[in-house]
């Protein structure tokens, strides 16, 4: 029996959507429920439709400052990570003759990232704390005559550990980007008289969009999305909007909760719709 195209497609689609219906649709759709809904304060919720678990989140200054603050931290570390990230891949990519001592390098950048998440953030505590190395480093050489109070438990420490976290996530899909393009067109620019500023702007940074699109989409999705990095590495100066999540649900507030997880999920994807539009990742990748 002779199948047409369009079942075909459908049959190629079916163990995808076998898997983001279950685990994605469905628990999107019972947020969206849930956030529409009233409770009674003790955990229990019926469905009387209302929009006012929406109009508090969005009417309360904490609120705001909240996700001032989770939006701020994304940036940062976006542009810090992207910074090391591009460099550390055109190291690999056009300084590192043999492709085996490249593919070296870059599994030694992964080498922290077989640990714990957990174990990396604290890692930075002694470093950065009043008696760390970082401080007493400072102050042996005559730099400062006490510690700097903003290395540790302030949001310069909470950005520092999310580069520390994302940084590979930038650095695996620009070396990939970068990897494919042809080397003889950069050495056809310098021979041609074009200088390496002209062949880094002309050539080697609009053939690693892609790279850096989705190397952006992975870091805003995580740091949005954590509140363990913030809470730990701020000493609880700062907060987040996930924080705000996890006391919601402490006391039962559901609603209120939901209604908060789906602002935030519209943000991010506002953000990613934003790299995307800069960046068409599907036609930079297929070029």
């Amino acid at each position: 029996m002779k199948l047409s195209r369009n079942t075909i497609g459908w049959l190629n689609v079916t163990p995808l959507l076998a898997v983001l219906i279950p685990f994605f649709i469905v628990p999107i759709l019972v947020v969206c429920v849930a956030s529409v809904m009233q409770t009674d304060g003790y955990g229990g919720m019926f469905m009387d439709f209302t929009l006012a678990n929406y109009a508090d989140v969005a009417s309360s200054s904490l609120t705001f400052n909240l996700y001032f603050a989770t939006v701020k931290f994304a940036l940062l570390t976006l542009i810090f990570s992207s910074i090391i990230g591009f460099w550390v891949a055109y190291f690999l990519v056009f300084h590192v003759r043999s492709k085996l001592i490249a593919m070296g390098l870059f599994l030694v950048c992964t080498v922290p990232f077989w640990t714990s998440n957990i174990i990396r953030m604290i890692s930075w505590i002694p470093l950065l704390g009043k008696e760390g190395l970082i401080n007493q480093a400072l102050m042996g050489i005559g730099l400062i005559d006490q510690p700097l109070e903003f290395l540790l438990y302030s949001g310069f420490s909470v950005v520092v550990a999310y580069v520390h976290q994302l940084t590979i996530f930038m650095i695996v899909p620009i070396f990939n980007s970068m990897a494919r393009i042809d080397k003889r067109v950069v050495e056809a620019a310098l021979d041609a008289g074009a200088s390496r500023f002209d062949v880094m702007r002309y050539i080697i940074l609009p053939m690693s969009k892609s790279g850096v699109a989705l190397g952006a989409i992975f870091v805003v999705s995580i740091v949005m999305g954590d509140f363990f990095v913030v809470k730990v590495m701020s000493g609880g100066g700062t907060a987040s909007v996930v924080g705000a999540f996890y006391e919601d649900i402490s006391v039962l507030q559901y609603p209120t909760a939901a209604a908060s997880a789906i602002i935030l999920t519209l943000i991010v994807m506002l953000m990613v719709a934003a790299i995307l539009r800069v960046v068409d990742i599907r036609k930079e990748i297929t070029r």
